[in-house]
């Protein structure tokens, strides 16, 4: 029987790295996150799950020392992120160091971090770097890669950049995934069944029109407004496939509505846009939900690099059998 590999999550989320890494193989020893909705999230959908609702600043990671193979996580993106001040280390929510602390805590086998593109940006290049050196310090061999959801099936035009870091006997058969050869479906062939649940009768014309994948889904910070679909370059391009970005729906466009209306997604459509299988519930109000939606991690994305992740591991382990 071969070896089921476990994982410690930070910064789990709605769960979006978490079921991408349950599908590659991982077993989740536990998954800690701030948000009270998104912890909500993750005990409606698996109740088995050992969630932990903590500020990761102040929990302590002891008791897993020595107990998990993969330490993963997706910590906040605003320090980074180009719609954001991208303040990086001086943020008050950059927890990459913490992360790195409770690595040297946990003593995995190896490290997945993902973030935001904006971390590749030149005036990021010090921090990378530092956090790299880091690692190292610990030994493990970080090796950082842009990857584009769309590649991976997912229909949304959403960059995220990966750091995996395995120890320096492993590093050398890792090897990180490569895109998918079947196209991603277009925002009108992945939405026009949910659009016309309802009745309404224009669906088969609005997804004609949302001819393209989508654009980055912006989850938002809690700083800011409630649900929408970002600022106003995001709003022009999501016009341009016929939905309306300015905010969230409560459910689909109804019978007896134009055919040419401009409908707003719906939470549920926009999961399915993230990758989420439509069985996935997320808790609290619309906002909270589309929150939790907007900012997650695209499930077939980190299931893609988490199987490389542990073919890695059982390459090396076979080679030393």
């Amino acid at each position: 029987m071969e070896k089921q590999f476990t994982s410690l999550e930070l910064c789990a989320g709605a769960g979006g790295q978490a079921r991408g890494l349950e599908d590659a193989g991982f077993q989740h020893v536990a998954l800690v996150e701030i948000d009270h909705y998104a912890c909500e999230t993750l005990r409606a959908n698996r109740p088995e799950w050992n969630v932990i609702e903590a500020d990761l600043n102040s929990w302590d990671p002891s008791p897993f020392q020595g107990k998990v193979d993969l330490l993963s996580g997706g910590v906040p993106c605003p320090p980074f992120s180009v719609a954001g001040k991208q303040l990086g280390k001086k943020d008050s929510r950059e927890l990459f160091d913490r992360a790195i602390d409770i690595v040297s805590v946990v003593h995995p086998r190896g490290v997945m971090f993902e973030n935001v593109r904006g971390l590749l940006d030149p005036k990021f290049d010090d921090f990378r770097r530092h956090i790299s050196n880091r690692l190292r310090r610990q030994g493990y061999s970080p090796k950082w890669k842009l990857l584009q959801a769309s590649d991976f099936g997912v229909p949304q035009l959403r960059p995220r950049l990966v750091c995996v870091a395995l120890r320096t006997v492993d590093i050398k058969y890792f090897s990180w995934p490569t895109p998918s050869k079947a196209k991603s479906a277009t925002v009108g062939e992945a939405l026009k069944d949910l659009m016309a649940v309802n009745g309404w009768s224009g669906a088969e014309r609005w997804a004609l029109k949302a001819d393209d994948i989508a654009p980055t889904l912006v989850g938002g910070s809690k700083k800011h407004g409630g649900a929408d679909l970002g600022p106003t370059r995001s709003k022009n391009a999501w016009k341009q496939l016929g939905v309306d970005g300015g905010g969230i729906a409560d459910s689909a466009p109804e019978s007896g509505q134009p055919v040419d209306l401009e409908p707003k997604l719906t939470v549920r459509m926009a999961a399915r846009l993230q990758g989420f299988g439509d069985t996935w519930q997320f808790q609290g109000g619309k906002t909270a939900a589309y929150r939790q939606v907007g900012n997650a991690f695209p499930p077939p994305v980190a299931k893609e690099v988490g199987c490389r992740i542990i073919e890695a591991w059982r390459e090396n382990d076979n080679a030393r059998e």
